[in-house]
């Protein structure tokens, strides 16, 4: 089907979206041309091991025409944002980086922490991705500034200053004990406080330190020692850019063929002040694709400077000026150095940092995959699966002679736990202690909400797990052919670690060195904790009431504050009168009814 698509696709620019068998969003890209884009992902000359495992898995491919390239960038923006696929680029933070704002034209403006900004009168510091609000409290510590909200010309004669003026990190503004142009020159050294002039606010902070510890307020002083520490990472060592206040936002991207790194470089006020890398996961064909993605990924969290730096120049550059020119209402120019000079020196600074990075987190990084979806991968060559296992389900009965049955259904996607997928099931219809009913039960139910499309219970498995031998497989097998489902169904025998299959009846032993056997393990491992967990808490529920409330006047209350107090019905049944007549709710004559239940 796709094949045939290939030979139909036009040749204007848009956005395409590629899906997996069960309808799920692998991937969003953009192209200017999209039939030569899209055919580069089938060709036969691509390398990239993410674009390979990309391919692999679609099954459906879709596009949507646009105006202009513009417009495909920000729909590809957009779908990305909403649908989170897992070979587009993914910023893990969900949320706004910080920034520090003031309204100069107040009279006495107040420093504010936010982490949006907007049009309004106030003048906007940032962004910081880290120790902002921190930030402000050292800032307010140098430099006493009132924080409250009261207006105050609004305010009663009568009005008392709060305590912020008694621990002297206000100066009271509020009762006339500072006057506008004193208020103002303090605002003027904060404000060169953010623009990165740090030397004042240093010595009064060093000072206090000092005051502190000679009174041997060691606590006071420690804090004061952490302002300063902040200072100096927000100084970011005065590394000076030029003799010129200017503001870039740098970017660059660095791969070893298997791994890619982004670093982005902040330049505030002619000097680098932050610096932050980022390990990416993208299936873009080429390396701008991939560092435009990143830049837009970024933006969605924080605001662009006036000049944005790139060590690779762009494809489309002017397509992304244009949007985030649009976007943030202001000229905004995306500029790749060639020649010496302030800016290519940033760029080397910034590639070096992002290579480094790279580097060091390589064989971390390597080791994370090999455990999660390179085991997976392995998995599926080891027991010969028909395809790729992205979503596993694993199940575990758990019970003791036939008395509160529970199941439980984990899932792991990728190879990784995802544990909000994780499912637990009270057995229902099976009498006694059987295994096999059981297991027969809690897949027929699962495949039910499967048969139902139940989103709650998410996607189709890739495969089946279950925990035991034969009997389980044949159980779980009977129950999918009753369900009309084919999916790929394995079991897991304990005690041997041997796999069964429904095509090797004789068991198949992994290397236990291997990726594939640790995840099948751990699997297993963890739907038996997941069952025992929930039988437990079942088991101890039930036991109570099956035990307390066979004493006239223990109710569920009283029944609350015993477990409360002793922990389990073992406990309560082993206490002392006194220890039972001094719970809450419990008096005398009842715990004497208690006491004579456990000790008859």
């Amino acid at each position: 089907m796709i094949k045939e698509q290939l030979n139909n696709l036009p040749e204007s620019s848009g956005i395409y979206i590629y899906r997996d068998s069960f309808d799920n969003i692998l991937y969003v890209g953009k192209a200017k041309c999209l039939k030569n884009r899209i055919k580069q992902y089938f060709m036969s000359g691509v390398t990239n091991s993410k674009v390979l495992a990309l391919v692999e898995r679609i099954a459906k491919l879709e596009f949507i025409v646009t105006p202009s390239e513009s417009d495909a960038l920000s729909l590809e923006n957009t779908l990305i944002k909403k649908y989170k696929p897992p070979y587009n680029i993914l910023l893990k933070d969900d949320k706004q980086y910080c920034y520090i704002k003031i309204n100069v034209k107040q009279d006495f403006p107040r420093l504010i922490f936010t982490r949006k900004i907007i049009k309004d009168n106030f003048t906007y510091y940032g962004p910081f991705t880290s120790g902002g609000r921190m930030l402000v409290d050292c800032i307010i510590t140098a430099f006493p500034l009132a924080t409250c909200k009261f207006n105050f010309d609004k305010l009663s004669k009568n009005f008392r200053p709060c305590l912020n003026y008694h621990i002297a990190t206000c100066p009271a503004p509020c009762v006339n004990n500072i006057t506008r142009e004193e208020y103002s020159k303090t605002i003027k050294q904060i404000q060169d406080l953010l623009g990165g002039k740090t030397e004042l606010a240093s010595q009064i902070l060093t000072c206090k330190m000092n005051n502190a510890s000679n009174l041997m307020q060691y606590e006071q002083a420690q804090i004061y020692k952490q302002y300063l520490s902040l200072l100096h990472c927000f100084r970011g060592g005065s590394v000076v850019v030029q003799n010129k206040l200017v503001d870039y936002d740098i970017f660059s991207i660095t791969t070893n063929g298997q791994n890619t790194a982004c670093n982005r470089l902040l330049v505030r006020g002619g000097k680098v002040y932050d610096s932050c890398n980022y390990l990416v996961v993208d299936a873009g064909i080429e390396l701008e694709q991939t560092l435009t993605s990143f830049i837009m990924s970024y933006y969605n969290l924080a605001q662009p400077s006036k000049t944005i730096i790139t060590n690779i120049p762009l494809a489309d550059q002017t397509v992304l000026e244009e949007l985030l020119s649009k976007k943030q209402n202001k000229k905004i120019s995306v500029v790749c150095p060639i020649k010496k000079g302030a800016k290519k020196s940033l760029v080397d600074m910034s590639k070096a940092n992002a290579e480094e990075f790279l580097q060091k987190n390589q064989s971390k990084e390597e080791k994370k995959y090999l455990a999660s979806q390179g085991a997976v991968e392995q998995l599926k060559l080891l027991l010969n699966l028909t395809k790729y296992p992205t979503r596993i389900e694993c199940y575990d009965i758990s019970n003791i002679s036939g008395v509160d049955k529970v199941a439980s259904q984990v899932v792991f996607t990728r190879g990784m736990a995802d544990t909000k997928q994780y499912r637990r099931f009270k057995i229902r219809t099976v009498e006694g202690a059987d295994d096999f009913a059981s297991m027969y039960e809690v897949v027929s139910r699962r495949l039910a909400h499967l048969n139902a499309n139940d989103v709650e219970f998410g996607s189709a498995p890739d495969l089946i797990v279950v925990d035991g031998g034969l009997g389980q497989l044949s159980s779980a097998n009977k129950a999918l052919q009753d369900a009309n489902q084919s999916i790929e169904l394995i079991s897991l025998a304990e005690r041997e670690e041997i796999v069964y299959t429904l095509t090797n009846k004789q068991g198949i032993k992994l290397p236990r060195s291997s990726y594939a056997f640790k995840l099948l393990v751990n699997i297993r491992d963890e739907a038996h904790r997941y069952a025992i967990t929930y039988f437990r808490q079942l088991h101890n529920k039930n036991g109570l009431r099956s035990s307390l409330e066979n004493i006239a006047g223990v109710g569920k209350i009283r029944q609350i504050e015993l477990i409360k107090k002793f922990g389990s019905v073992d406990n309560i049944s082993k206490a002392s009168l006194e220890e039972l007549s001094s719970t809450p709710r419990i008096t005398k004559p009842l715990a004497q009814k208690i006491f004579d239940y456990f000790n008859r």
